[in-house]
């Protein structure tokens, strides 16, 4: 049996690698970079972004949480939503065999974009479940506009 090595030609694969390195930024764009550190015992909660024509609709999972302990800001284009659940003192006299409730600080930050309605905003708190509206505002047309000279 014969075999033969093809030689490795670096060009045939830059496209694939244009276009990975092109999705990574736009992943970085939408969701960050992944640089920014949580707080010390921080939890990501659960959160669903839905886009419809006239609203951005966000809802965060929050359970054993009250609305006091969260915080909702909309800045330049992106809903910052915070909060810290406080974590429950064990009782000396019980045996805890498993803690699996989440505790701690979190933050999410979601980029939305620019044609938001910041004056509209709501934000619900029912059954452990936030639910932030965040209405969109017109996009203004691009108008073209004649050069003289």
């Amino acid at each position: 049996m014969k075999t033969t090595l093809v030689p490795w030609r670096e060009r045939l694969f830059r496209p694939v690698s244009r276009i990975e390195e092109e999705m990574e930024g736009l992943f970085e764009k939408m969701f960050g970079d992944g640089s920014e550190t949580l707080p010390t015992g921080a939890f990501a909660p659960k959160t669903d972004l839905v886009e419809t024509d006239k609203a951005f609709e966000v809802s965060v999972d929050l359970p054993g949480m009250k609305p006091e302990e969260v915080s909702v800001e909309l800045r330049d284009g992106s809903l910052w939503i915070s909060g810290e659940h406080k974590e429950e003192k064990e009782e000396k006299e019980k045996t805890y065999h498993r803690i699996e409730r989440s505790h701690g600080e979190f933050r999410r930050i979601i980029p939305l974009g620019s044609n938001l309605d910041p004056e509209h905003v709501e934000a619900a708190f029912d059954s452990g479940v936030l639910k932030v509206t965040v209405p969109k505002t017109e996009v203004t047309p691009t108008k073209r506009i004649e050069v003289k000279g």
